[in-house]
């Protein structure tokens, strides 16, 4: 008798608090290959990746510096900036 096939959907990690979730729980900053770091919405940038869970993690991973690790480059404020900008974009148009 053929076992049926179950998938698992990848877990991802918040770099903050190192809670696990599904990818589309999360939040997701890429770096691309030319060093722009950015909020990516739809969790298919090319790019390495780094996820949060909450705006308030994201906050602890800035004060922390964790991004840096996580995306392998040191971020400026200008990049913490423009995606805590994309936060609150993103809080906007969900309220």
């Amino acid at each position: 008798m053929p076992v049926p096939v179950t998938s698992k959907k990848k877990q991802r990690r918040c770099v903050s608090c190192g809670m696990s979730a599904e990818k589309r729980a999360l939040y997701r900053i890429v770096r691309t290959k030319d060093g722009q770091v950015s909020f990516d919405a739809t969790g298919r940038a090319a790019g390495r990746g780094a996820y949060v869970c909450s705006e308030a993690c994201f906050e602890a991973a800035r004060a922390a510096r964790k991004l840096d690790r996580a995306l392998k480059a040191s971020l400026s404020a200008d990049d913490y900036d423009r995606v805590a900008q994309a936060f609150a974009a993103l809080r906007a148009e969900e309220e």
